[in-house]
């Protein structure tokens, strides 16, 4: 992994902790703010934060058009949380006018399971990882309604609710892999680089 070089968009959100996990597992990252901090990245990182903010940073910034254009050059990108969202083509209860990057052939509704009091954790079963279940954190997480035939549900809660996609080199949680001390979805994604 040594040869490869991360980006973690770095607007708003939990940016840091994203790039802390890939340093334990001695991979360089950059903090993406700008277009040309795309240049030469193998990969990228949309952290969870507030999706509206982050999406509204990248407008203002010139990194929607950008971030779309690495992302369709195949280099694989991973939304968390709010990051899965700026990701959805489509998303229900939305802020008038929120910027998305429309990527993934997913709906996805914000905040679905209510307010940060609401935050919960759970196993999930994710054949992808192996054993053990992965334990995810959720922290006003959107879910996601509908998944289009182009993407696969990697894991969802025990009710059937997706909440972890991939779409060729797309990959997308509603939960927070950065905040527990499991980086087996960050190793996956890592694999997507190769």
């Amino acid at each position: 992994m040594v040869n490869v070089k991360v980006g973690v968009l770095a607007l708003q959100g939990a940016f840091v902790e994203h790039k802390n996990v890939l340093t334990r597992l001695g991979v360089p990252s950059v903090e993406v703010r700008l277009p040309e901090h795309l240049e030469n990245l193998d990969g990228l990182i949309i952290p969870g934060g507030e999706s509206t903010t982050i999406g509204l940073l990248a407008q203002k910034w010139g990194l929607l058009e950008p971030l779309r254009a690495f992302a369709r050059s195949g280099r694989p990108v991973w939304g968390t949380c709010a990051g899965m969202i700026l990701l959805a083509k489509e998303v229900v209860d939305g802020v008038p006018g929120q910027p998305l990057l429309g990527l993934m052939d997913i709906t996805v509704r914000r905040n679905a399971f209510g307010r940060q009091v609401d935050s919960f954790e759970a196993d999930l079963l994710v054949p992808v990882l192996g054993d053990p279940p992965f334990h995810a954190v959720f922290i006003r997480a959107p879910v996601i309604e509908r998944v289009g035939a182009e993407a696969e549900v990697l894991a969802s809660l025990e009710d059937g609710t997706p909440v972890a996609v991939q779409q060729g080199h797309l990959l997308a949680t509603a939960f927070h892999p950065e905040l527990t001390g499991d980086v087996r979805f960050h190793r996956y994604f890592l694999q997507l680089t190769a």
